[in-house]
């Protein structure tokens, strides 16, 4: 064969993969012309796909070291254009490795090849190789931002984005802004990114991440209400109430409708309390409620498609700005019901099974559904009870939801439970699974705190769905009862509850104590003498209504030589400005109010408490956790008992302890309990000695009994629905 026979052969070997055929006769062809530069790009190419990648390269630079300038850029593009090609042909045969084996060494040779670069990129992806430090490494985001002909791959790079940020890494930030001006369908790129930024969110709980993912496509759509309502929801996750106010105050100033309105006035006023501003909040409150009454008179089907899907989100101000369960619940049954109507249209389910295939007596299947099993004050509380259960009458199963996993969770809940699910955001997903797993009674642990499982229950995967421990009851149509007890809710709440309410006969709820670490806040860290009183209060930021605050500066007022640490999150320069200006209505010296930092731990906090003479709750939204550790810490507790669900959790725990000192009915006796209690020192004694001995006996401490009760309740309610069945 001749020369040109001799290298066409060599082609064809190559592309059967025969590359010891190919790399003879190329170094035929070699030896035959040396001058022939195609020849050695060739050979080189047969060797890295042989393997060898040293002869590869040792090929190609030993004709490169003998051109001048003009000549190696010359060859330099002809190297580079055979390589493309082999790669491409590779991945059009599915041999992504050595595709990606070629376009590493494209890479090598001509490092800013934006198009190369993307290719490798997705290939690493496909092939489970790609590490995020390459998008700094090989300066992919300069490439992209300094590129100024027409050579981007804009379907390549669109299509890498969303494999991208599954990947959360902030770089991806910087390459989205940098992939802006590529973009040319903007709705398409938004609905992508704006789709992952919630899975991040939920899923790998980065919603800081997701913030600077919902400004990228704020710059493309500046004014998009769902895209200011999800800047809103991620900049609250993550405590940036500064970006949450500002994005709540967009949502309001858009509002065109008066469903709308609602919608913002709740997101301003949520963020307002979140952080300290409560002067404003308070001021907004009556055109709020105006905007909930005119929300009221709407047909149900003309209403937003926002407020219809957003029941758990659209009232939760008003918890903590009033104490009126009559107008709460029937503005919270109303929404709810809404948003049950509606679901079906955006969210189909075919529903609960439709027949019964076992009778009772027998193990009755127990699911509980919650984002919370966790160290969170939910997982703190539920735990006993899955620690107790009865396994042998009921099989457990537990469906988290987005859901951290820590020692709290492995211990006490995926060690107790029969079958345990942490899914995604995916409703249909887990009300498919809960009604393959034949739940018997579905027990809702969130209630209004997360969107997903208000969308799971309103599916109504199980025939029985019962609300318990979270926020207050959703007011959804499907769920059928709400547990409470003889005191944390008044006799007529049912009036305006749609879900029945199951008292149990003491306490709706009850643990065997908690663990404490060792303390580390003692009185000589905040210059507090021994004989001083120290009053504390222990909740987050939205509880601090201004006049609980006004009875607390009351008390310091009439009990000298007393301080009041203050702890919970907020936004320190609004919170403290905010406890000093009520403070100087009542002449009390800014010195005496102390604010504390979050502890490390739990465990740390529980032990912290000791430092307080007296623990003074919040209203109308008291403690629940908290009032529970104080109790258990033996420490004197003032609490104002209102008519809400939220206003009446420490008078129901106190009266479980047999306690009645600290529980006051009026405004007027909040202040005189403080300050009785802070000038009686033996009342204090006698107080923390009833709290001590009330571990032996009292039924908030016994969460053995309290499932046995819960457990009672679980097979009455069946028996109920069994007998309602055969009617």
């Amino acid at each position: 064969m001749n020369e040109l026979q001799l290298f066409e052969q060599a082609t064809v070997y190559l592309k059967q993969d025969d590359y010891e055929n190919a790399i003879a006769l190329l170094e035929q062809c070699v030896e035959a012309n040396e001058e022939n530069v195609n020849y050695y790009w060739y050979l080189g190419l047969a060797y890295l796909l042989q393997g060898q990648e040293e002869n590869a390269q040792t090929t190609w630079l030993l004709v490169m070291s003998q051109g001048d300038e003009e000549e190696v850029i010359q060859w330099t593009q002809e190297l580079l254009k055979i390589l493309e090609t082999e790669a491409q042909r590779q991945e059009q045969i599915e041999n992504l490795k050595l595709s990606w084996l070629i376009r590493g060494h494209i890479r090598g040779i001509e490092p800013s090849l934006i198009n190369n670069l993307l290719q490798l990129i997705d290939l690493e992806i496909q092939l489970q190789y790609y590490d995020p430090q390459h998008l700094e490494d090989w300066q992919i985001v300069d490439y992209l931002l300094n590129n100024t002909d027409a050579t981007v791959d804009t379907g390549l790079l669109l299509k890498i984005i969303p494999e991208l940020l599954n990947f959360p890494v902030f770089i991806n930030i910087d390459l989205l802004n940098a992939s802006l001006k590529y973009i040319t369908d903007t709705e398409s790129f938004i609905s992508v990114v704006k789709s992952k930024a919630i899975d991040i969110t939920y899923g790998h709980h980065m919603p800081s991440y997701a913030v600077d993912l919902t400004k990228v496509c704020l710059k493309l759509k500046p004014n998009d209400f769902e895209l200011i309502y999800q800047l809103w929801r991620f900049s609250c996750a993550i405590k940036d109430y500064e970006q949450g106010l500002q994005s709540a105050e967009e949502l309001l100033s858009q509002a065109e409708t008066s469903e709308l309105k609602a919608f913002g006035y709740s997101k301003v006023i949520h963020t307002l309390i979140h952080c300290g501003e409560w002067l404003k909040a308070q001021e907004m409150l009556p055109d709020y409620i105006i905007s909930l009454q005119k929300l009221v008179s709407l047909d149900q089907k003309s209403i937003n498609p926002r407020i219809q899907g957003s029941p758990q989100t659209l009232l939760w101000p008003l918890m903590y700005l009033q104490d009126n369960p009559s107008v709460y619940r029937q503005f919270q049954n109303y929404f709810s019901s809404i948003f049950q109507d509606c679901l079906p249209s955006w969210l189909p389910f075919s529903g609960i099974r439709a027949t019964l295939n076992h009778c009772y007596p027998r193990t009755l299947k127990i699911g509980y559904i919650a984002h919370t099993l966790r160290r969170h004050s939910v997982g703190w509380l539920s735990r006993w009870l899955l620690y107790h259960h009865n396994r042998e009458k009921f099989q457990i199963y537990l469906y988290l939801i987005n859901q951290q996993e820590d020692d709290i969770t492995q211990t006490y809940f995926r060690e107790k439970a029969d079958f345990v699910y942490n899914f995604s955001h995916d409703p249909q997903t887990i009300a498919a699974q809960i009604q393959q797993d034949e739940i018997d009674i579905l027990i809702d642990l969130d209630s209004l705190s997360h969107s997903i499982t208000c969308q799971v229950l309103a599916l109504k995967p199980a025939p029985i769905q019962v609300t318990w421990l979270g926020f207050d009851a959703t007011g959804l149509p499907t769920i059928d009862y709400f547990i409470a007890d003889p005191y944390v809710l008044p006799d007529n709440a049912q009036e305006y509850y749609q879900e029945i309410l199951w008292r149990l006969p003491q306490t709706y709820l009850a643990v065997d104590g908690f663990e404490v670490a060792v303390p580390t806040l003692r009185r000589e860290d905040l210059g507090i003498s021994n004989d001083a009183i120290i009053y504390l209060t222990i909740q987050t930021g939205q509880k601090y209504h201004p006049d609980t605050i006004r009875l607390q500066m009351q008390i310091l007022q009439a009990v000298p030589n007393s301080y009041l640490l203050i702890k919970g999150e907020g936004d320190p320069q609004i919170i403290q400005p905010f406890f000093k200006a009520i403070a100087e209505e009542y002449q009390i010296d800014f010195y005496r109010l102390r604010f504390l930092e979050r502890f490390p731990s739990e465990e740390i906090h529980r032990a912290n408490l000791s430092i307080a003479d007296v623990v003074l709750d919040t209203y109308p939204y008291n403690g629940a956790t908290t009032t529970l550790e104080t109790l258990w810490m033996e420490i004197p507790l003032v609490t104002k008992v209102g008519k809400q669900f939220a206003a009446r959790n420490s008078y129901t725990f106190m009266t479980n302890v047999g306690l009645t000192e600290g529980i006051a009915w009026t405004d007027e006796e909040y202040v005189d309990w403080g300050i009785r209690l802070g000038k009686n020192e033996s009342l204090r004694g006698q107080i923390s000695w009833k709290l001590r001995q009330s571990k032996k006996t009292a039924s908030l401490w016994n969460a053995r009994q309290f499932t046995r009760e819960m457990e009672k309740a679980y097979q009455q309610i069946w028996l109920k629905y069994l007998d309602n069945c055969l009617i």
